[in-house]
């Protein structure tokens, strides 16, 4: 079968590949929104195509970011799809998958699914995938979402903070993984454990200390094992969310070494910010698990340096600003960053000796294996012609009016940040330029092998 012709040509003296970074031109047909070649530098531009020259500006794979509550419908005050892609799009995220709470209805059911994929069709920017919800009671819904193409399926094992998505207990866990597991799909769990947080110390009042001592290490860390016994007694697949506790770094490295099919991912915030620079008060710091110490950060890199954290993704969960009260044991535990995450970890990585190869490698191939999203994730000759490009040594200063979020309130107001996400493109087109969105274009994804399809040619089944 004859190469496609290219239509567009992106050339960089620094392009991102899955070997390392080198000069190149990335041959792009248009009209397939596939890569067809990285070529050589000088390679001439073929008739007819046209050149896109980066120069010193690093092109990396899009960012996937398969951790984003995008709240639609439902509480869309929170967050909706159109603020939600716009956001993605100026920091360099080309695909997003969105989680089943807290929109009304949550993603538990196929009929819930169509609401929220109507709803997203309309206003997206980027490619956007979605979970689907395990929750008391709708064991017999699983195979059917799975059917429908949802990627995966999330779990909590205490109270979510809203009504309508409730935790699982022991027994509806183990009914709902045996489930999962009979047709080979995954579950991801928010692994902090029910008893140990209710014997902590409740938070109240301003101190971030006391909110910290209310989330202990040893919730995650019983948790996780219980997980990782449960997902080796039924030969399951599982997934720990927004990793905080680095204590549970051996015994996640300890089940991989057993056979257990166990992946974990850690967010932004738990590499970049500390418990010790919180102030009181300051609720746009609170998430669950909570921003630990620096021994812990540090503990954090360290695993995933050593590949015992497989992604990094943004877990951002907005909410309306007055539900950012100054008292940790009322405000609404979650951290806006959708738009930020890939110059907040590059900030901090840099400074760690790490490089763009590696933030690659966690914030875009890394989410996109953990889901199955074979054309993302890499620029190589079949992908997905999704691309952001980066100038990394340029700085910038987080404005919150800036940011496409709904809600303009994110823990890193105020910070100087490095790299500067110039344009962002979505097979081959450009939907981002120095931070401003274009119309949406993005697609519906489903779970591979199932095709994607224009949001435009998919309509919501009966």
């Amino acid at each position: 079968m004859p190469r496609s012709r290219p239509e567009l040509v992106l050339r960089s003296r620094r392009v991102m590949t899955p070997d390392g970074p080198r000069a190149a031109s990335v041959a792009v047909s248009v009209a397939e929104g596939r890569i067809t070649a990285v070529l050589p530098y000088d390679t001439a531009v073929p008739p007819g195509a046209r050149l896109e020259d980066l120069g010193d500006d690093v092109l990396l794979p899009g960012l996937v970011d398969t951790h984003v509550h995008v709240n639609d419908p439902g509480r869309t005050a929170w967050e909706g799809f159109g603020s939600a892609t716009r956001a993605a799009a100026a920091g360099g995220v080309t695909t997003l998958v969105d989680m089943p709470l807290n929109s009304v209805p949550p993603t538990t059911t196929v009929p819930a699914l169509e609401i929220k994929r109507a709803v997203a069709r309309r206003s997206a920017h980027v490619d956007i995938g979605f979970w689907g919800g395990a929750v008391p009671g709708n064991a017999p819904e699983l195979r059917p979402l799975h059917d429908a193409g949802v990627l995966g399926f999330k779990a909590f094992l205490l109270p979510s903070g809203v009504d309508e998505f409730p935790p699982l207990a022991p027994d509806q866990l183990r009914t709902a993984l045996r489930e999962i597991a009979g047709f080979g799909g995954l579950l991801i769990v928010h692994a902090e454990d029910a008893r140990l947080i209710d014997g902590a110390p409740p938070p109240t009042g301003p101190r971030y200390a006391d909110f910290l001592a209310s989330r202990p290490r040893a919730a995650e860390n019983e948790a996780i094992a219980g997980l990782i016994a449960l997902a080796h007694e039924l030969d399951a697949r599982v997934h720990v969310l927004h990793l905080s506790s680095a204590d549970a770094l051996p015994l996640i490295a300890d089940a991989r070494r057993k056979g257990v099919r166990i992946t974990a991912e850690t967010c932004p915030h738990f590499l970049t910010l500390t418990a010790e620079e919180v102030p009181d008060g300051a609720t746009e710091f609170k998430c669950c698990p909570p921003i630990r110490e620096a021994a812990n950060q540090d503990a954090l890199w360290a695993g995933l340096a050593a590949g015992e954290i497989d992604c990094v993704v943004s877990d951002h969960s907005p909410c309306t600003a007055d539900l950012k009260v100054g008292d940790f044991g009322r405000a609404w535990g979650g951290i806006s960053s959708l738009q930020l995450g890939l110059p907040a970890v590059w900030t901090a990585a840099r400074r760690r000796g790490h490089t763009l190869h590696d933030v690659a490698r966690w914030m875009s191939t890394g989410p996109a294996a953990l889901v199955g999203l074979d054309r993302k994730g890499a620029i190589e000759a079949g992908h997905d012609a999704d691309f952001a490009v980066l100038a990394p040594d340029e700085t910038f200063t987080v404005d919150p009016a800036a940011l496409h979020h709904r809600n303009q309130v994110t823990a890193y107001a105020g910070r100087t940040l490095y790299g500067v996400v110039r344009s962002t493109w979505l097979r081959g087109r450009k939907i981002a330029d120095h931070g401003t969105p274009t119309e949406p274009t993005g697609r519906l994804l489903e779970r591979q092998p199932r095709t994607l399809t224009p949001p435009t040619e998919r309509q919501p089944r009966p």
